[in-house]
């Protein structure tokens, strides 16, 4: 199996949420590009678990760069970023592989693997390797354009914005449940034409990596599903004088990249993991048996997928300008 994105900038993610540790391989960095450490450390701070609303698990995300950056720049060879995994508690996860968790990836893992995986924390298909995103998304900043502009927020949780949704969010932890969330996020000031025909267009690159964020269910960009709603004098956005499109026009059409701002919503699921009782199947008892997930979890996603989100959408973007040549090899 492979955990791979990208073509010309390549990450390889890596580890399992208990094990010693998680990462990612970077291969195509250009050679020379800066590596900002005080900017990577402030990335995976944003990531990292213990905050309000996510899971208490205490991990420092320190990165060690292995190889493939010298006296602070990249050298064009392969970088290798380890993170420790310092605060992990396996014994919570005891009832695997017999008593799998609803809404995880436990048993269609120990199927897959014909027994072999490493379930705990589920293993390598677990939020925790999104440190590895975005540690290597933190070391591709400096490769992009200053006036490309990758930003995201936390739009809603729970439907509600701000405050509100902020409270429900709390009401569902101390309820012992969890609620679904959404992130926004805006690309600006990209170049006409970034972006490859069909399947590598801009949409397929980044919809297809931002759907493997886990608990990720759905990308829409621009008017996303309201479009089904639209009539097409309503959906089409003319050119205006030199070629220019008013504001809120789609920014990408064919895969290519318009000009305009590109908004994109991600939305993520409820967190599976909750200390209600659910009842699940019992392989060794073959009985249905309540399961009380026990552990430290997050009750609503979003403000840690937020930085995966921004981290996923830079390299993307440097991939596809490498090879529509926007950014120097």
């Amino acid at each position: 199996m492979r955990m791979r994105m990208g073509d010309s900038l390549a990450v390889t993610l890596f580890g399992e949420s208990h094990g010693p540790a998680v990462g990612s391989l970077v291969e195509g960095m250009p050679a020379g590009t800066e590596i900002d450490e005080k900017r990577l450390i402030e990335d995976m701070i944003q990531r990292r678990p213990g905050a309000k609303l996510t899971s208490k698990r205490k991990e420092t995300d320190h990165v060690e760069i292995l190889s493939g950056v010298y006296d602070g720049k990249a050298t064009g060879e392969p970088i290798l970023l380890l993170i420790r995994n310092v605060d992990a508690r396996s014994k919570d996860y005891g009832f695997l592989p017999d008593h799998p968790r609803p809404g995880h990836a436990d048993y269609v893992a120990f199927m897959k693997s014909h027994g072999f995986s490493d379930l705990r924390g589920g293993g390598s298909y677990s939020g925790r390797l999104t440190a590895g995103l975005v540690a290597a998304g933190s070391i591709s900043r400096l490769c992009l354009p200053e006036e490309w502009i990758i930003e995201s927020s936390v739009h809603t949780i729970g439907g509600l914005h701000g405050s509100e949704g902020e409270d429900l969010a709390k009401s569902c932890q101390s309820s012992g449940d969890s609620i679904g969330s959404q992130v926004l996020l805006r690309l600006q000031g990209l170049p006409i034409g970034l972006g490859e025909p069909w399947f590598d267009g801009l949409e397929p690159a980044l919809a297809g990596a931002l759907m493997a964020i886990p608990a990720a269910r759905a990308v829409e960009f621009g008017h996303g599903v309201k479009a089904a709603q639209m009539r097409g004098s309503e959906h089409n956005d003319a050119w205006g004088e030199s070629f220019t499109l008013r504001e809120g026009a789609d920014g990408a059409i064919g895969g290519l990249t318009t000009g305009a701002e590109v908004r994109i919503l991600v939305t993520f699921k409820p967190p599976s993991s909750i200390p209600k009782p659910q009842k699940t199947w019992h392989g060794g008892l073959k009985e249905m048996r309540d399961l009380i997930v026990g552990g430290r979890h997050d009750s609503v996603l979003a403000p840690r997928a937020r930085p995966v989100v921004e981290a996923v959408a830079r390299l993307v973007l440097t991939d596809l300008g490498i090879r529509g040549g926007f950014i120097g090899a």
